[in-house]
């Protein structure tokens, strides 16, 4: 099994993960308020005299807590780090950058708001106690990371003690999952789980947790053998045996995993690399289902186990594989579910509940924002496809629904919900599908890795960036500068091998004389000489980076960090020009803006665009915001809103309206108007003809200089992530990133142009 902090982290350098947790603000949380407290009303309604209403209220009737406080959707994340990730015990304190990072999945998947609290013991009584007292200012509790067999014990008393859920995640996580995933690959191979026999191999906190579901879901105790590292827990053995597993001994004659494995239908595997051999692959029954979910490696890898069962189903714990069973796929959704009804527990009813949701969700058609994140290859029901993806945007109006309805119809629902669709399609609206979107044209990269030039090759960032670039899989990097300056910053940031980089000096470069016939072609009517484009390419490295991608030497470039936008711009455009019939502009996207995306542009290229050109701007835009995710609804920003104050500056956005009925384009759009007017529905409302249907997602800015104010503005000001300018309409990728930015922010970019190569010219982003 596997939390999505565990994916996608093969080609991840220690240093890396060491300067993302250490960068800004370190760590990777951190508290917003979400009242204001500006002025001294504010201070006195939010805290003293005004808190004490509240607190009257609450002490009467403590169910009260949910609707004046965060209880209701706040989940406390708890560890004492005895068993983290594949770790071992390393503590308590060693175990919060998990414990964040679980608290980060629960928001970025589910909104759920979580605080991890690292518990100092390993003693089973002081931890109870100090959960149990902590418990009221929570809506439930996660526990992680807490070695087995202790993590039983502690779970149990937990769930009696209290009133709100408490979910061993490392336990339940993997087995509502893969119970996911057994579904379906016994529904393909034509099995019912009662009749399907099943070998466990591992007895830790997930195998038992994974035989206990499976059986509340009707598969019989006689048909299923836990194996540990001493072989088959069987019905009469003594040595090393505890409570947990004397429950599920069985009554068999194998002493050993080989011998268990004759003729068994499912193996699971929660143990060790190399732990399945092909010889008991063989030995198993006809269509053998194999879920190997040891990590990092697994117990056999899907090619060993075809070699000898073409015909086997595999799910592993990793993400490089089909069928990833991954614990993000449950625990967010569950506890949105189970803290919408304020469940008092969760049960076996609301697991298994969340397993037939996951696992019907596998069987529906995908939709394409799901395919581009399985990197190229259609997805659709079968072997290859049990569980859903991670990052399927459905996941969140399925999975709740199902274990609230569970959590109402066992009778642990506090407050039960009325009308189940509506509350559904309440849950499509919480996340933003912007980093879905995003994660899934990373991985569309992987899949299709490009040359990407780095023209400021010599910057000590760039470098990182390039390297990260490559140890990602992305593509290869083309480093522009001199090389000896190059490899001496390479090796003194001890970044370690140039494999799979490549390093080019502009002036020497066996390719300058082509680029210079290249450019020489474009620009001699634009007033260059001969030697004029000579120098060009000799001096300029974004030049020759462009003539680079012009020619198709490479695939993408970025550059940024020495120069500003606009000299890079037009060093840019020398060599790569418009694509034909689209206007190039720049989009900046402002994440997490009150928990959405918001799209401003033009954030690079057009000073003062007349109205056609802003039309041509408000339907790239909402080109790109549509392959994010986003339903597009564009507002023409201006001074004046519908002609009051009327202005000349406003005319090119009135104009621009009517070039787009012209053109009778399939969003929402509408305009001239205030910011506020765009963004606020009490405002918008003294506007009744206005067309926006909802707040406005893209903003069109009248001009350069504005735009540039508000994106920085909002940067530095914003409680958001800021991404951008992306430079689009060109008829090759090129990005420009800022000054300032990190070598994180320019791999983000690096990666970006490279989907451009791979998609051009059917999306614009």
């Amino acid at each position: 099994m596997a939390d999505a902090s565990d994916t996608r982290t093969a080609r991840i350098s220690a240093e890396e993960a060491l300067a993302m947790h250490a960068s800004g603000r370190p760590g990777k949380l951190e508290t917003r308020i979400s009242k204001p407290i500006t002025t001294a009303r504010d201070l006195s309604l939010a805290y003293s005299p005004g808190v004490a209403e509240p607190c009257l209220h609450i002490a009467r009737n403590p169910a009260l807590a949910y609707d004046y406080t965060t209880k209701g959707n706040m989940v406390a994340v708890i560890s004492n780090g005895t068993a983290v990730l594949g770790l071992g015990n390393l503590g308590a304190v060693a175990s919060k950058p998990v414990m964040e990072g679980k608290v980060a999945l629960f928001k970025r998947f589910a909104d759920v708001d979580g605080i991890d609290l690292e518990v100092g013991t390993e003693d089973v009584d002081e931890f109870v106690n100090a959960v149990r007292f902590l418990g009221p200012g929570f809506g439930g509790i996660n526990l992680e990371d807490i070695k087995a067999p202790e993590c039983f014990v502690i779970e149990q008393r937990l769930r009696e003690l209290m009133d709100i859920p408490v979910f061993h995640d490392d336990q339940h996580g993997t087995a509502i999952v893969a119970a996911a995933g057994l579904i379906n690959a016994c529904h393909l191979t034509g099995r019912d789980l009662r009749e399907t026999r099943l070998v466990v191999n591992g007895a830790g906190a997930a195998a038992i947790a994974c035989v206990e579901l499976l059986k509340a879901m009707g598969m019989r105790p006689d048909h299923v053998i836990l194996c540990d590292t001493k072989g088959v827990v069987y019905q009469g053995r003594t040595e090393g045996m505890n409570q947990w597993k004397s429950a599920h001994a069985a009554q068999t004659k194998a002493r050993t995993l080989a011998e268990a494995m004759e003729g068994t239908d499912v193996f699971f595997g929660l143990s060790v690399k190399g732990a399945l051999t092909r010889d008991m692959v063989r030995s198993m029954a006809d269509k053998p289902i194999i879920f190997a979910m040891a990590n990092p490696d697994p117990e056999i890898t899907p090619e060993e186990a075809r070699e000898v069962s073409p015909s086997a189903i595999i799910a592993t714990g990793r993400s490089d594989y089909p069928n990833q069973v991954n614990n993000v796929l449950g625990f967010p959704y569950i506890f949105r579910g189970a803290l919408d009804v304020r469940a008092s527990s969760i049960n076996d009813t609301m697991k298994i509940a969340a397993a037939e949701a996951l696992a019907n969700l596998a069987r529906e058609d995908v939709p394409d924002e799901v395919h581009s994140a399985s990197a190229g290859r259609r997805l659709a029901f079968g072997p290859d496809y049990i569980i859903p993806n991670a990052f399927d945007p459905r996941l969140i109006a399925r999975v709740p629904p199902a274990v609230a309805k569970a959590a109402i119809d066992s009778g642990v629902a506090q407050r039960p919900l009325d009308d189940l669709r509506r509350y559904a399609r309440s849950l499509s609206g919480r996340l933003d599908p912007t980093a879905g979107a995003l994660e899934a044209t990373m991985d569309r990269v992987r899949e299709n890795p490009r040359r990407v030039v780095f023209a400021e090759g010599e910057e000590q960032k760039v470098v990182r960036a390039a390297i990260a670039f490559r140890n990602a899989g992305y593509g290869r990097p083309v480093l522009i500068g001199r090389e000896d300056r190059v490899l001496a910053t390479i090796s003194s940031l001890g970044l370690g091998d140039v494999d799979g980089i490549e390093i080019h000096n502009a002036r020497l470069s066996g390719n300058n004389q082509r680029y210079v016939e290249f450019l020489y072609q474009r620009l001699q009517r634009r007033g260059h000489l001969q030697r004029d484009i000579q120098r060009l390419v000799n001096q300029d490295r974004n030049v020759f980076a462009a003539c680079m991608v012009a020619t198709g030497d490479a695939d993408a470039m970025v550059t940024g960090v020495t120069r500003s936008a606009a000299v890079c711009l037009n060093d840019i455009r020398h060599a790569i020009g418009p694509t034909p019939g689209a206007i190039p502009f720049g989009l900046t996207l402002l994440v997490g803006m009150r928990g959405r995306t918001i799209f401003l542009a033009d954030t690079l290229v057009n000073f003062r665009p007349n109205a056609q050109e802003v039309a041509d701007i408000a339907i790239g835009a909402a080109r790109a915001a549509r392959h994010l995710g986003h339903e597009p609804r564009v507002a023409l920003l201006s001074h004046s809103t519908f002609g009051d104050p009327p202005h000349e500056r406003a005319i090119p956005m009135r104009d621009a309206i009517a070039i787009l009925d012209q053109k009778q384009v399939d969003f929402e759009y509408d305009g001239e108007m205030s910011p506020d007017v765009a963004l606020e529905p009490s405002i918008r409302a003294l506007y009744p003809f206005c067309r926006l249907t909802a707040d406005a997602n893209i903003l069109i800015v009248p001009g350069l200089h504005s735009a540039h104010i508000a994106a920085r503005l909002i940067a530095h000001l914003g409680g958001g992530t800021t991404i951008g300018p992306l430079l689009l309409g060109l008829e090759k990728p090129a990005q420009i990133v800022s000054l300032d930015a990190s070598s994180s922010q320019i791999v983000d970019i690096a990666c970006l142009a490279a989907y451009q190569a791979i998609t051009q010219p059917t999306v614009a982003v």
